[in-house]
């Protein structure tokens, strides 16, 4: 499978920082948020508002930590044995010869999201979209954070191809949960996108978690007014 290092793209968009939510850029007209935010909002919705409204900072994890160095030696790896490559150049030559890719950027404006996909394989039967993660447990947030990245892929290409969205144990070649990107998957995140705009244009509450297990871990804890 050849390596390919996507360095361009033809389309360019007019981005603007959003006046008061941190993290959330202004996208041909719409917010548009990281998909990243995703996997937060399914471990407690508040860390969202208290990071991004609030605008409060905290040290990184040490796994946060860890998985930044981790990330970074793995690309710098990949840039040594690949070959430049633009965006729309790489889909379309995947429908004939297979490719493989890291950190490629989608943005979605059509759904206001937007965020770099870890690593993706470019087949010419089909587009497999992997997110690194610490652990061997698929969570539903990390499950809908790999989702949010086979819609922006799918919006951003038209693909017409069968894509499947994977989690991957960082560091390893084990993809621990697979998933066929189906009209019912893809119905399912935009429901949650839709609810993540919602929070940001103040049309919908941030629910805090009920489990005091999240709460004890958070690096948010000494902030918040629902920690248990």
């Amino acid at each position: 499978m050849q390596q390919k290092n996507i360095t361009e793209y033809d389309k360019e968009y007019e981005i603007k920082d959003h006046p008061s939510v941190k993290g959330v850029k202004i996208i041909e007209g719409q917010n548009n948020f990281p998909i990243s935010w995703l996997n937060q909002q399914g471990y407690c919705e508040y860390q969202l508002y208290l990071e991004n409204m609030k605008g409060i900072e905290t040290q990184p994890t040490p796994a946060m930590t860890q998985g930044s160095k981790i990330h970074h030696e793995l690309e710098e790896i990949f840039k040594q044995d690949s070959t430049p490559s633009k965006f729309e150049d790489a889909v379309e030559a995947s429908k004939t010869e297979a490719s493989m890719s890291r950190e490629v950027t989608v943005i979605a404006p059509n759904y206001g999201i937007r965020g770099d996909i870890d690593e993706i394989w470019m087949k010419p039967d089909e587009i497999v979209i992997i997110d690194d993660k610490p652990g061997r447990t698929p969570y539903q947030s990390t499950m809908n954070q790999v989702r949010a990245y086979c819609l922006a892929y799918k919006d951003m290409t038209g693909e017409e191809r069968k894509i499947k969205g994977a989690l991957r144990e960082r560091g390893t070649e084990n993809l621990f949960w697979i998933e066929i990107f189906t009209p019912e998957v893809e119905k399912q995140i935009k429901f949650t996108i839709d609810r993540i705009q919602g929070l940001i244009d103040g049309t919908r509450p941030f629910v805090p978690t009920k489990n005091p297990k999240k709460c004890r871990s958070c690096r948010f804890k000494n902030n918040c007014e629902h920690a248990k």
